[in-house]
């Protein structure tokens, strides 16, 4: 497995998305989960074209990126079957260029959504789009912050996300809540367990939904382990695929 550059020179994206596909399949079987239970999203920000198409050509359709701008540049020139997942901290005034830039048809979930002023620009977003793609709805996530950690974004406990849900799924009917995300603290597992926990809450409480529908998006490079042994079902994996992150050249911050 090849990680050594920054700038993606001399990194094998072939070998090093087949080293974590790998991975995910053993981490199934080993803690019981049913064979391709695990999504991967290949976590893209501050990688160029090139990268990408190279993990596209090996079979790659899922990518996250943190940065709407980047995003929609990207959107415009990789291949239109692409499944983008936006992973990073999205500012209201920017979430309706995003819909109507990227597009129903290729933004398949915000993952980061935890205040209501957020989902209702994403709502109305959709809804000027439904002209040309009626019932489409976009699916978000719930962000929850469950190491409480200041540097981290994101809905504080239950209590919060249970709110926040109940209020998206009365007030935003173009939107789609399909899971939780959280980053969690280093090695403190119990982040994964409480994310656990609190989508039983939101489903059982809230949506009135088997929990086991609703995604859980945990789990990155160095943890994706544990948060497949405690039940996740999207894994975001960036720097073993496409080496170290260079951020020199990102405008936007």
């Amino acid at each position: 497995m090849s990680t050594s550059s920054s700038t993606g020179e001399g990194v094998d994206i072939e070998s090093n998305l087949a080293h974590v596909r790998s991975k995910i399949t053993e981490f199934e079987t080993k803690y019981n989960r049913s064979e391709n239970s695990v999504r991967l999203v290949a976590v893209s920000k501050t990688k160029p074209i090139e990268l990408l198409m190279k993990a596209y050509e090996s079979g790659q359709r899922r990518f996250g990126e943190n940065y709407a701008q980047e995003l929609m540049g990207k959107a415009t020139e990789m291949p239109s079957d692409v499944e983008w997942h936006f992973i990073g901290p999205l500012q209201s005034n920017k979430a309706a260029p995003l819909v109507k830039k990227v597009g129903l048809d290729k933004l398949k979930c915000i993952e980061t959504v935890s205040t209501m002023k957020l989902a209702t620009k994403l709502d109305r977003a959709v809804e000027t789009l439904w002209v040309d793609s009626p019932g489409i709805k976009l699916g978000i996530y719930l962000q929850v912050n469950t190491s409480g950690e200041e540097s981290k974004s994101g809905l504080n406990n239950a209590a919060e996300a249970c709110a926040l849900a109940k209020e998206i799924a009365t007030e935003c009917p173009h939107l789609e809540i399909q899971g939780l995300m959280t980053i969690g603290a280093p090695k403190d597992f119990t982040c994964f367990d409480k994310l656990v926990e609190y989508r039983t809450q939101v489903a059982t409480t809230v949506l009135d939904v088997d929990p086991q529908t609703l995604e859980l998006s945990m789990g990155m490079s160095g943890d994706y382990e544990e948060a497949i042994a405690r039940g996740t079902t999207s894994v975001r994996v960036g720097s073993t695929i496409f080496g170290n992150r260079e951020y020199s050249n990102l405008t936007e911050k």
